[in-house]
């Protein structure tokens, strides 16, 4: 099967036995838990996408690997048209969820560590490429979410790994034998991992020599036993267990985030990709990063379509469409939010072949890309709070709106336009709240500052790759200081 479909997916989730807490409780049945159950649709959406004509070009692509129709998400870019139609997929998900839909950091890891392994196997002569390329075929294959697990917990961030008071505060591994290793540690901010039907592990900085056992990539089903999964709470999360449509804001998508706990668990050998070789741990870090910050020039640009589409929509309720003000703010968001998406296509069509045949994007624009999303979508969501008005954060609940008593002064104080029923003003609010307050914040505003790294990270890789130097030489030649080569 080598595409599966949303109900497909559901089900698949179903067979999987993952320890989850949530609240300070154990869930047993996390595919339909309401807290859970809106970032599983958000995932199953990418599911129904790729078998729907119209968008089968950008949902799926023809795997170098098996020749089959497979996944975009699973697939190994072969070209910088494939980078292109990646960036394109997912705008229309993030139009089509309005949240995160989980797949992206699991698409970017695969593409990432396939680079990198055929790299460290020719000059260190071992077969971890190998051994990928058989796992990322069983991914495609069965269509499976795989989530890309690179962030430690990190402690003092003054210190390397191997200094750390505590050994832990980064995965590492604690015990090798002839069939695999054994690691210990956690992953934390990891999106979708238990939507996820796999965790594939990469080191989260560049390694020295005294941190070997911290240089360690591999893959395990989500369901491994050792795996502990603790899942992060999100702004107004809880409106989700009061049966409510209305103060939720996004109906039905959402996102998700966990702290994975690897408690001793053992990897067989097969599914290793990385074990000491730490002169090849910065590469994949920032290969794997540059992947996924050009991701966020797609999927936030997507999501960002909503918010400007509820903003403007708001302004119609409000009866303030024809004010200039607006009109303004609205071409504000509009330039911000176009300027994101022409920078993860840039980066994109600029992407070159790596020695092993898969397409990386161009490491500077990746990084000018996901800095630009570090600040625009905070700009648009304050345009859009501008335009919805106060009653975004002072609106009763919907239990209120409906009560049998009290409703009829909601229904007729919370009017705006005379045309347009109340119901709908209190649910584009809600949408509003929900994308630059509340659960989906997580997933737009608030990741787009850590998500792929801070801004610091992406400022000190173009500080590395924007060559100085030969600006400062074009300047002295065009002075007459120097002469033309």
């Amino acid at each position: 099967m080598a595409l599966k479909t949303g109900r497909d997916y559901l089900e698949s989730l179903r067979k999987l036995n993952m320890t989850i807490y949530l609240f300070g409780e154990k869930i047993e049945n996390f595919v339909d838990h309401p807290v859970i159950r809106p970032s599983i649709n958000s995932v199953a959406r990418t599911y129904e996408l790729a078998l729907d004509e119209r968008y089968r070009d950008l949902m799926t692509a023809t795997s170098n690997l098996t020749g089959k129709t497979v996944n975009r998400f699973t697939h190994l870019h072969q070209s910088a048209e494939d980078l292109v139609r990646k960036v394109k997929m997912l705008r229309l998900l993030g139009q089509k969820t309005a949240s995160c839909f989980q797949r992206c950091v699991g698409m970017d890891a695969l593409n990432a560590i396939d680079t990198v392994t055929y790299e460290m196997d020719r000059k260190l002569g071992t077969n971890y490429h190998e051994r990928f390329r058989r796992f990322a075929t069983y991914v495609q294959e069965n269509d499976l979410v795989v989530d890309g697990a690179m962030t430690d917990p990190k402690g003092d961030r003054s210190l390397r790994p191997s200094r750390q008071a505590d050994p832990d505060l980064y995965l590492r591994v604690v015990r090798k034998n002839s069939d695999g290793i054994v690691v210990r540690g956690a992953k934390a901010h990891q999106t979708g991992a238990v939507n996820s039907h796999e965790i594939c592990v990469m080191p989260t900085v560049a390694m020295t020599e005294e941190d070997r056992d911290y240089a360690v990539s591999f893959a395990v089903p989500s369901d491994t036993p050792g795996l502990l999964y603790i899942y992060g709470r999100q702004s107004c999360d809880t409106r989700k267990l009061e049966g409510s449509e209305i103060d939720v804001g996004n109906a039905r998508y959402g996102g998700q985030e966990a702290l994975v706990i690897f408690d001793d668990v053992f990897v067989p050998w097969e599914r290793v990709f990385m074990c000491g070789e730490y002169q090849f741990s910065g590469a994949l870090v920032e290969r794997f990063a540059a992947y996924h910050r050009q991701s966020y020039g797609g999927c936030k640009v997507g999501v960002g379509d909503v918010l400007i589409g509820a903003a403007a929509v708001m302004a119609e309720y409000n009866g303030t469409a024809g004010a200039s003000h607006i009109r303004e703010k609205l071409i504000e968001m509009i330039h911000l939010n176009e300027t994101l998406y022409c920078c993860g296509l840039a980066c994109s069509s600029q992407g070159h072949r790596t020695p092993s045949g898969t397409y990386l994007v161009d490491l500077l624009l990746a990084n000018v890309c996901k800095l630009n999303v570090t600040r625009y979508p905070y700009e648009i969501a304050r345009l859009a709070e501008d335009i919805a008005g106060g009653l975004m954060v002072t609106m009763p609940s919907e239990k209120d709106f409906r009560h049998p008593e009290i409703g009829r002064y909601l229904e007729k104080y919370l009017k705006g336009v005379a045309g347009v029923p109340t119901e709908h003003r209190m649910r584009m609010l809600r949408l509003i709240e929900n994308l630059t307050m509340g659960c989906a914040a997580v997933g737009y505003r608030t990741e787009s500052m850590h998500g792929a790294g801070s801004p610091q990270a992406q400022r000190i890789v173009i500080s590395r790759l924007a060559n100085l130097d030969h600006k400062k030489k074009l300047a002295r030649i065009i002075a007459g200081i120097d002469e033309e080569e």
